[in-house]
């Protein structure tokens, strides 16, 4: 008996032993001692979605959920929240930004697929939503079925396209797909008549109803938000997951949705 009990407790402390030393080897990863050597976290994110990166035009100051997830992180790294370094990302320049090693990450609505998995390292998902349409409340539009011929913007390399195309499969429909650059673009050309709708997520098109326009009530490919790394950094893609876990289990993750008014 008491030989098994020597060799469980081997086993034990055996275990705690490459628990200690997978921790250690994250913290250690040359990516994460870079970013500790420099003393300040790279982060892409959004400036042109309120609620969730946005950049108030008079005091200049970005500020939203996925920022305050940012901030996290960079407690976790740096022991000091505002040690960030913040910069505008788009739906088309997020990726290349991470893979030239000018972002160490990119928290900005960057939706987890299977095909990007190749590519990035993505944390567990911090928020999920689905895409949908902002319309004119002029034409009366109802649903997708009643955009049949017309034009929607999307954001260039968004998978919004797709899952708009997908549902218009499956109605029977045609619809003409125009892209932008960013969504007041799209906005915008939505107000001058230049597309019949706009299509992103709706948490996203939350931050862009105003008195002319409505979300649509359909709900299209649901997508889940992950904080995005370089493929090689593994190190520092464990070290953001364990934090992301982190905000989860301790209910923190779910005080800054409500903050946010994202749900």
């Amino acid at each position: 008996m008491k030989k098994w009990i020597s060799i469980c407790a081997i086993l034990v402390l055996s275990g705690s032993f490459l628990v200690i030393s997978s921790l250690a080897a994250t913290n250690d990863a040359p990516e994460v001692k870079a970013i500790k050597d420099r003393g300040v976290l790279k982060v892409g994110v959004k400036v042109d979605v309120p609620n969730f990166g946005y950049r108030d035009p008079k005091t200049n100051k970005i500020d939203g959920f996925e920022i305050e997830i940012a901030r996290v992180i960079a407690q976790k790294i740096l022991g000091n929240k505002n040690k960030l370094a913040l910069q505008g990302v788009t739906a088309k320049t997020r990726g290349p930004l991470l893979d030239n090693n000018e972002l160490d990450l990119v928290i900005a609505t960057f939706t987890i697929t299977e095909e990007r998995k190749l590519s990035y390292n993505f944390s567990d998902p911090y928020f999920t939503d689905g895409v949908g349409l902002l319309v004119k409340k002029k034409p009366g539009y109802k649903s997708l079925k009643d955009l049949d011929g017309k034009k929607i913007g999307v954001a260039q390399s968004a998978t919004s396209r797709a899952a708009v195309q997908a549902e218009a499969d499956k109605l029977g429909i045609k619809v003409e797909f125009l892209e932008f650059a960013t969504y007041p673009e799209i906005k915008a050309a939505l107000d001058s008549g230049r597309v019949d709708g706009f299509s992103v997520d709706v948490a996203i098109l939350s931050g862009y109803v105003d008195k002319s326009t409505v979300i649509l009530p359909e709900r299209f490919s649901p997508q889940n938000y992950g904080v995005a790394s370089k493929k090689s950094n593994e190190g520092l893609a464990a070290l953001v997951n364990e934090t992301i876990v982190g905000l989860k289990n301790s209910g923190q993750l779910d005080k800054l949705i409500k903050k946010w008014k994202l749900k």
